[in-house]
């Protein structure tokens, strides 16, 4: 992976713990899973044996997928952006639907970090796209799947 991968500080935190819970203990598990079916005799026809070697791949894949993620990231701390009032990454935006009158506060994030539950977009999404580089009072158009929707920025927050 040559170019940077965006996280915050937060979703940083999070892939790193991920990873230290797949080295430590989901490793060790794997292990004892492939020892364990081993010593139940010939592997040709083992089920449990064919299950923890594909575990064993996905814990290997998904370790070394997270050292590189990590390995290439800029990690931005919200809370020490400074960009006079701009929608950046990692900033959070307070929106307004025009038509619906609804407010809902999104924060941009990094793909991985994306939870539209715990209202995190990734800077992928087609939400964050249409509010970087606008400010407080602009309003985007964004193409949602119910179709086009319009909202009023009302406060861009680093935090």
């Amino acid at each position: 992976m040559n170019t940077s991968v965006p996280l915050t500080k937060y979703g940083a935190e999070l892939l790193k713990e991920e990873l230290h819970q797949l080295k430590t203990k989901e490793r060790r598990n794997v292990i004892d899973a492939i020892a364990e079916a081993r010593s139940h005799g010939d592997l040709s026809e083992n089920a449990e044996y064919d299950a923890a070697k594909e575990r064993q791949a996905f814990v290997e894949g998904r370790i070394a997928e997270l050292e590189g993620k990590l390995s290439a990231a800029q990690i931005i701390d919200p809370a020490t952006l400074d960009a006079e009032g701009r929608v950046v990454f990692a900033s959070t935006v307070d929106l307004e639907d025009l038509e619906s009158g609804q407010k809902v506060s999104y924060q941009i994030v990094g793909i991985d970090e994306a939870d539209i539950k715990l209202n995190k977009v990734s800077v992928t999404s087609p939400i964050a796209r249409a509010l970087i580089g606008k400010y407080a009072g602009d309003v985007v158009e964004v193409q949602a799947p119910s179709g086009p929707r319009e909202y009023e920025i009302l406060e861009v927050r680093y935090v």
